[in-house]
């Protein structure tokens, strides 16, 4: 399966919590790093006024028969999405813990399912149109991510070489 695919193949439920109380099922999303999630939402959204009152967030997933919480730090990147056709917010949430949530000795067993309610062809083109546009801002790594990570694999190395 190609990263584009991947992208643009929906998740089975996808939920965002912030310090509101609000839940919301969001559809785009790209992890740019192991460590970041960005997503978008419509600027009118109570999320993008929640993250800015406070930066604490949740993300729920369900995936491989289970439900996961990724929980971090969230802050609006860019207040309207360029390039795309509808007024979307992008925001990232920069990850601290990801937990399996689910309760004790039990399974997704039937994935949820949905289908977009409009025109399939404008569906896939905004899709595409989002995925790009938070593409495009997720593209190169901040040079302080860019760091770490050069350290980190310096230090691995050098461990490494001294075992």
């Amino acid at each position: 399966m190609s990263y584009r695919q991947r992208d643009l193949q929906p998740f089975q439920l996808l939920i965002l919590e912030t310090n509101g109380p609000n839940v919301s099922a969001i559809s785009w999303l790209v992890a740019p790093t192991k460590q970041k999630i960005r997503f978008a939402v419509d600027v009118k959204s109570r999320i993008v006024e929640n993250i800015k009152h406070t930066n604490k967030a949740v993300v729920n997933i369900l995936a491989n028969e289970s439900c996961y919480s990724i929980s971090g730090i969230a802050e609006v990147v860019q207040e309207k999405l360029e390039g795309v056709a509808l007024k979307l917010t992008l925001i990232e949430l920069d990850i601290n813990e990801v937990r399996d949530v689910m309760f004790y000795g039990s399974k997704i067993s039937v994935n949820p399912s949905y289908e977009k309610t409009y025109d399939p062809v404008a569906a896939a083109k905004l899709d595409k149109q989002v995925i790009e546009a938070i593409k495009k801002l997720s593209s190169s790594l901040p040079l302080s991510d860019f760091l770490i990570h050069f350290l980190k694999v310096i230090i691995r190395l050098f461990f490494l070489l001294i075992l």
